[in-house]
């Protein structure tokens, strides 16, 4: 599917970052306004999305990502299509994107017309946040070929997309979307439907845990903020968080839950019931070779040692290598 057309339905934000990301990467884009509007109001829009989308690219160059002088020539690769010529553009475009607003109705909407006017094979992924996808299957016409890819913001930097198949989405579809997503450098994780997808439900513990510390008086907002970039952060952008639990072992993080529910006294701190299964199994990490990962066949120094520099090179990155104390 590499330089395919990509449709986008809707004029908005997410529809204008996706648009970027496939224009930078080599693909024409026609972003499809479904909104009944005046010829003046149209144009406004469409001018509207084509300077962000020139914008988004401007800035990418600006930050040493490309030559500056190629903007133009990648923003030219984006259309903005009325509703009158939504047809042609779903029609000829092997996978659509859709990017209308969180409003299960609007969206069911969008969708069922959209679908009507897609090629039978296109594949149809919405970019919802917090619908779940079997909740808007229903309203496509071969439910088959759609499925959600959750971006996230913003879109056109972040790498992570997170594609969560229905119960009536062919692995083949699911397939060929996580083939195009990584061909224009995103790297794709399949994950069940379920509220919050991976990252959201994550993001939301962690934040809602940093605004009661401060509630609670434990440490001041910049404090916080700097211990979540400088360790939380730190650690995380080079480790999973499951392959954190083995590195340290899941014992430690067992016991350190029970610490926490007993001293907070709050049974948000509990470990799940598979942290001590796997203890029970002897899965407790790189110290038996096992844990939520395996480890047996890996050579675990070499492991280490690629893991560490990873986080050395962060450390550059940041500006906090300084040389040794030497004797003068």
């Amino acid at each position: 599917m590499t330089r395919d057309k990509i449709a986008c339905l809707g004029a908005g934000r997410m529809g204008r970052g996706i648009a970027a990301v496939f224009a930078y990467a080599g693909h024409s884009v026609a972003i499809v306004d479904f909104k009944p509007r005046s010829a003046e109001d149209f144009a406004r829009v469409g001018s509207e999305a084509i300077e962000e989308v020139r914008g988004t690219l401007r800035m990418l160059a600006q930050l040493g990502m490309f030559d500056e002088k190629a903007v133009d020539l990648i923003a030219g690769r984006v259309t903005v299509v009325p509703e009158l010529e939504a047809a042609s553009a779903f029609s000829s475009s092997p996978v659509i994107f859709e990017g209308v607003p969180e409003v299960l109705d609007l969206k069911r909407d969008a969708l069922a017309r959209a679908s009507k006017l897609a090629a039978p094979d296109s594949i149809i992924a919405s970019t919802t946040s917090t619908i779940l996808v079997d909740d808007l299957s229903g309203a496509i016409e071969r439910p088959q070929r759609f499925l959600n890819a959750h971006w996230l913001n913003p879109a056109y930097l972040v790498p992570l997309v997170e594609v969560s198949p229905g119960k009536h989405t062919a692995p083949e579809v699911t397939r060929k979307l996580n083939a195009l997503l990584e061909s224009v450098g995103k790297v794709p994780v399949v994950c069940a439907a379920s509220p919050g997808y991976i990252v959201p439900r994550i993001q939301a513990l962690a934040m809602n845990e940093a605004a009661r510390m401060v509630e609670e008086g434990v440490a001041t907002p910049e404090d916080l903020d700097k211990a979540i970039k400088y360790g939380f952060g730190f650690r995380f952008a080079v480790l999973g968080l499951l392959e954190f639990i083995d590195w340290g072992g899941g014992d430690i993080l067992y016991y350190a839950s029970r610490y926490l529910t007993q001293a907070l006294g709050n049974e948000r701190y509990a470990a799940p019931e598979i942290i001590e299964r796997n203890m029970k199994e002897g899965r407790i990490g790189l110290k038996t070779g096992r844990g939520f990962l395996n480890y047996e066949n890996l050579d675990l120094d070499a492991y280490r040692r690629e893991r560490l520099k990873a986080f050395a090179a962060m450390l550059g990155q940041l500006g906090l290598v300084k040389p040794p104390v030497l004797p003068e």
